[in-house]
């Protein structure tokens, strides 16, 4: 049996692709009813998927960034670039707070989601503790935003 067709390969690959910074569960989960999954199979699998490095970007992202720095001017430079762009996308998040990041994760668009919203919170030092139920709802909420054009779409496109 071919593991990547199986039913655990396709639910692994929806996994791993959300857990892909930019891809996150906007990719997977059209991936996954792409690849013959259910919609209640690719969702829970997506969005749990995309929260697991959620609480290691915020607990150890700065650590990584410094460290990143001392390898070379090439890397430091595009950790410049990634805490720059996160840093011009806190004002929502500071002024709001929860809801604030809540948002910011919850609307599927380029440049945000769970990988962002984390390294919103660890650049603002927030706690995981604080800024986790914040992301994990606006990850659901994408989830739910993104199942309803996956379904939409397949049913405009594809007839399904």
């Amino acid at each position: 049996m071919d593991l990547w067709n199986s039913l655990f390969g396709k639910l692994l690959q929806t996994f791993l692709i959300s857990m892909v910074p930019v891809i996150e569960l906007r990719g997977a989960i059209p991936y996954g009813v792409a690849r013959g999954l259910e919609f209640w199979q690719a969702i829970p699998v997506a969005i749990v998927g995309n929260l697991v490095p959620v609480p290691f970007i915020i607990i150890f992202i700065k650590k990584i960034f410094a460290w990143l720095r001392t390898i070379s001017a090439g890397l430091d430079r595009l950790v410049t670039r990634l805490e720059n762009r996160a840093l011009s996308k806190t004002d929502t998040v500071k002024k709001y707070a929860f809801w604030g990041l809540f948002l910011f994760v919850a609307i599927p668009l380029p440049g945000t989601g769970a990988w962002t919203g984390a390294l919103i919170a660890a650049m603002l030092e927030m706690r995981v503790k604080d800024a986790f139920p914040a992301i994990a709802l606006g990850v659901l909420t994408a989830g739910a935003i993104i199942t309803f054009l996956t379904y939409v779409v397949g049913l405009t496109i594809f007839g399904i």
